[in-house]
C-alpha cells in the first residue's frame, strides 16, 4: 500500500459541535480552536462528554450539529489522507497481545502505510526505551510498558492532531515522566495534543491551556490560581440554561463512555 498524502493543517475548529445519544447530549454547542504547538487539557467529571469529544476530533463519531475543521477542511472532506494526519490513543491500548513489540508495530506500520516498517519500529521501540523487549510478548508487559508501546504506535505516522484519554491511568512515577516527556517533544515538534485527564498535578505544569467539560458544555477555566483551585472553583459554578435529560442506570448515553 502506497503512503497517502498528507493533508497538512495546524488549528482544529469546532463550531456549535453537539453529539446526542437519543434524548442525551453528550456534547452541547460546544466551540474550541485548537492550535499547533500547545498542549491542552480537557478536564471534567466522570460522563461529561470528554471522550465523547475526542472521538468526535478523532473522526470516529460525527457531531449531530455544528462542524469541526482541520484547517480548511472537514473529516468528510477531507477524507482519509487527513483522518491519517490523527492519532488516538484511548482507554483501549489497541495492541495485540499474542504478538512481540516488535511485531505490534510493524504490523500498524504496515496498515498506515509507512514505508521502511522494521526501521520505523526499531525507532519506535528505541523511543519507548523497550529495545531490550522487543521480541517478547505484550501479554507480559506491564501496564506502563504497554501504556509506552501504545503511545508509539499512535506516532508512528507523525500525526498532526494526537488526542489522549486518561493517558497517565495506572502508571507508575517513572512512566509518567516517560509520558510527560514525550507530550513535551510533541509540542516542540508543533504538534497539536489534546488530553483528558483527572491528573490534575502531574499535567499542572505540562498543559498550556485547560478547558472544562460538564455536562456536554465546555468553559475556559481561567489562568489565576493552581490548576486544581481552577478546577474547583469552575466545577462550583452551577451549569445555566440546561436542565438534566433523564438516561439510563448507568448516567451515561448509548454509546458514551463514563468518561
Amino acid at each position: 500500500m502506497p503512503p497517502l498524502q498528507i493533508t497538512d493543517f495546524t488549528q482544529v475548529t469546532l463550531s456549535g459541535v453537539s453529539r446526542h445519544y437519543g434524548r442525551r447530549r453528550a456534547l452541547s454547542r460546544v466551540n474550541l480552536v485548537l492550535s499547533a504547538g500547545e498542549i491542552i487539557g480537557v478536564l471534567g467529571p466522570n460522563g461529561a462528554g470528554k471522550s465523547t469529544l475526542l472521538g468526535v476530533l478523532s473522526t470516529l463519531a460525527e457531531p449531530s450539529n455544528g462542524d469541526v475543521r482541520y484547517g480548511d477542511l472537514t473529516a468528510s472532506a477531507g477524507g482519509a489522507p487527513l483522518r491519517a494526519q490523527v492519532g488516538f490513543l484511548s482507554h483501549e491500548l489497541q495492541l495485540y497481545p499474542e504478538l512481540t513489540a516488535r511485531e505490534n508495530l510493524e504490523f500498524f506500520a504496515g496498515l498506515y502505510g509507512l514505508d521502511r516498517p522494521a526501521e520505523r519500529a526499531h525507532e519506535a521501540l528505541a523511543r519507548a526505551s523497550l529495545s531490550e523487549r522487543a521480541d517478547d510478548l505484550v501479554e507480559g508487559f506491564s501496564r506502563g510498558m504497554r501504556q509506552r508501546l501504545a503511545l508509539e504506535r499512535t506516532l508512528l505516522h507523525a500525526p498532526r492532531l494526537v488526542l489522549f484519554d486518561e493517558p497517565f491511568t495506572g502508571l507508575d512515577e517513572a512512566s509518567c515522566g516517560t509520558l510527560v516527556t514525550r507530550l513535551q517533544q510533541l509540542r516542540t515538534a508543533g504538534r497539536i495534543v489534546v488530553l483528558a485527564t483527572h491528573d490534575l498535578d502531574v499535567v499542572s505544569q505540562l498543559l498550556d491551556r485547560a478547558v472544562l467539560l460538564r455536562m456536554g458544555r465546555l468553559s475556559e477555566l481561567g489562568s489565576k490560581g493552581s490548576l486544581r483551585e481552577r478546577y474547583r472553583a469552575a466545577l462550583a459554578e452551577a451549569p445555566r440554561g440546561r436542565r438534566p435529560v433523564p438516561s439510563g442506570p448507568s448516567g451515561s448515553g448509548p454509546g458514551e463512555s463514563p468518561a
